[in-house]
């Protein structure tokens, strides 16, 4: 499938240390943003503005969503619940050591789910030990909110995901991968993905359709 998209990494040593403020700033200075565009399904034509810096440090995977769409939702405070009714950006990693495929979202108010998954209902959710694991910067605060006319509003969310979670050491050359965009429950449900998706109908459980991204220092 050559519509596979592949992207390169920016490699920040200690991007992990980062917290707020100084990791936006270091993420939207230094990385080349990618576009999470393809609206893969005509019935949900809706794109909202989405990009996506990667970065990744001997430790971590750093990743910087930046969001402007005209309905901000976010309803879901606990962790693991179903964020993806939400204003929502998710990030699917192909299992590095083994069989299947981690999922990872958040939504715009930074309520996390994580799971490892054989298929999109043979799963298991993160215990809160591990999903604690994950760093979660939100330019929101974590609070329901509902924002109808949101257009000239931009949110975003920053993620350090430890290779450790993923059953790494250190950071591998590559990871297959892909981004997505949601909001289920939004007024104008959406469904888009960085690596375009050749399903019928929206699915974002497909590691066939997975991208990659190269780590090269």
């Amino acid at each position: 499938n050559n519509m596979k998209k592949a992207a390169d990494a920016q490699y920040i040593p200690g991007i992990e240390r980062l917290s707020g403020p100084d990791f936006t700033d270091k993420m939207l200075s230094e990385v080349n943003p990618q576009d999470v565009a393809c609206a893969n399904w005509k019935e949900y034509p809706y794109i909202p503005e989405v990009t996506l810096r990667i970065a990744f440090s001997d430790s971590h995977l750093a990743l910087l969503y930046k969001v402007r769409e005209e309905h901000i939702r976010g309803a879901e405070l606990e962790d693991n619940g179903p964020v993806w009714e939400d204003s929502c950006v998710e990030t699917f990693i192909k299992d590095p050591v083994g069989e299947g495929y981690y999922n990872i979202e958040v939504n715009c108010i930074g309520t996390r789910l994580a799971a490892h998954r054989l298929s999109r209902t043979d799963f298991e959710l993160f215990k809160p030990e591990k999903l604690s694991k994950i760093g979660c910067i939100a330019s929101l605060p974590h609070q329901v909110t509902d924002i109808s006319d949101a257009a000239d509003k931009e949110w975003m969310i920053g993620e350090l995901i430890p290779f450790e979670v993923l059953g790494l050491d250190a950071a591998p050359e590559s990871l297959e991968v892909n981004f997505y965009k949601c909001g289920d429950k939004c007024r104008q449900p959406h469904f888009l993905s960085w690596s375009p998706i050749g399903l019928p109908e929206p699915n974002f459980h497909c590691p066939e359709f997975f991208g990659k991204i190269n780590l090269i220092k």
